[in-house]
């Protein structure tokens, strides 16, 4: 695995020069806006190099990612810019989607050609997502969509977006719901930036008035989307995962050589270590209820770091626009994107500890 680390360090070494030199430490959540076309060329040069779908099956080994993920966030590399497509999609189409799809989806998913967003998210659905009331309906052989998307990431640089939708007239809850492949640049959508307390606008609404969809962009068979949809936010929790840590750590680091040691800098780097631990244990396992202790715990564990790095850093931290502010607004939504707080620990009591509902 060492000779694998160093392949990676020293393309990294030889690749992020130039104009992608530039582009170290940019981007990532809340930092979406920073230097978009210049990271897409990057990830599409990692793309030409057989750098991106690693956790794809027959790509690479977890150890393999886990080492790539580690040293591309040791080498400051800047954020991907389809994580949507690559870590969510992807895996979801090779576990339920048709030949006809893989065919037609997976390969610009891997090369960039097409960039994804995720349609789950409504104004009255959205920890409850169950209550979705976006609605499709199938005439002459497509799917005609009515209804708003809202929280929706990147969704203005996006071409494509799954949507989980009401295809069943009258169902209720996880029933009658099905995930479909939708074309976002044409008439029918509309989607609008939302300015966020950081001053940017990564997170969209997304209006559906008449859009349509081919009848074979449904995954799995119509009314299956609930379980569809889960299974896409299972894949949500991976390697990656340890990259975002080696971020953290980082982030914690530049905190502490700043700041006076004290109780809680010790603590965020104790825990840190345990978020490491419990991510490298549950590698490899098929997605399941247990992912969502690691999504509450680096939740909390970041937000708190922003919260530590104001309070640490003193009257300072405040006098200009800076990155600890950005970490501590930011860092809010993080216990709320993604599944809540609420309903993360609703998960491990009922699916992990079996406590009743």
């Amino acid at each position: 695995m060492e000779s694998f680390r160093r392949e990676v360090r020293e393309w990294l070494s030889a690749n992020l020069v130039g104009e992608f030199a530039e582009l170290r430490g940019k981007g990532g959540p809340g930092r979406e806006h920073e230097a978009f076309e210049g990271r897409l060329r990057w990830h599409r040069h990692l793309a030409r190099s057989g750098w991106t779908c690693l956790g794809w099956p027959g790509e690479r080994s977890v150890e393999e990612q886990v080492v790539f993920h580690e040293e591309y966030a040791e080498a400051d590399a800047p954020a991907k810019v389809d994580i949507v497509g690559e870590g969510l999609l992807g895996p979801t189409l090779i576990a339920f989607g048709t030949p006809e799809q893989k065919e037609r989806f997976l390969p610009k998913i891997r090369t960039l050609d097409e960039l994804w967003c995720q349609g789950y998210s409504e104004p009255g659905a959205g920890s409850d997502l169950a209550s979705v009331q976006t609605k499709a309906r199938l005439e002459d052989g497509r799917w005609v969509i009515d209804g708003q998307k809202i929280w929706t990431s990147n969704a203005h640089y996006s071409d494509w977006i799954f949507v989980l939708c009401r295809t069943e007239p009258g169902s209720r809850r996880h029933h009658g719901l099905s995930y479909l492949l939708v074309p976002l640049r044409q008439p029918g959508i509309e989607v609008r930036p939302i300015r966020q307390l950081t001053g940017t606008s990564e997170f969209n609404e997304v209006f559906f008035d008449g859009a349509v969809t081919a009848e074979e962009n449904v995954v799995g068979k119509p009314g299956e989307g609930w379980k569809i949809a889960m299974a896409t936010l299972g894949f949500e929790r991976g390697t990656a995962m340890l990259g975002h840590q080696v971020g953290f750590r980082r982030q914690l680091d530049a905190v502490m050589a700043r700041a006076p040691h004290d109780e809680r800098l010790t603590r965020a780097w104790l825990e840190l270590h345990v978020m490491r631990s419990h991510t490298l244990r549950t590698l490899g396992d098929e997605p399941g209820p247990e992912a969502s202790v690691l999504k509450l715990f680096w939740a909390g564990w970041h937000r708190r770091l922003g919260e530590l790095a104001l309070d640490s850093l003193g009257p300072a931290s405040m006098a200009d626009e800076n990155q600890w502010q950005r970490l501590f607004l930011f860092s809010r939504a993080e216990t709320i994107y993604g599944g809540s707080d609420e309903i993360q620990r609703e998960i491990i009591a009922h699916r992990v500890l079996g406590l009743p509902r």
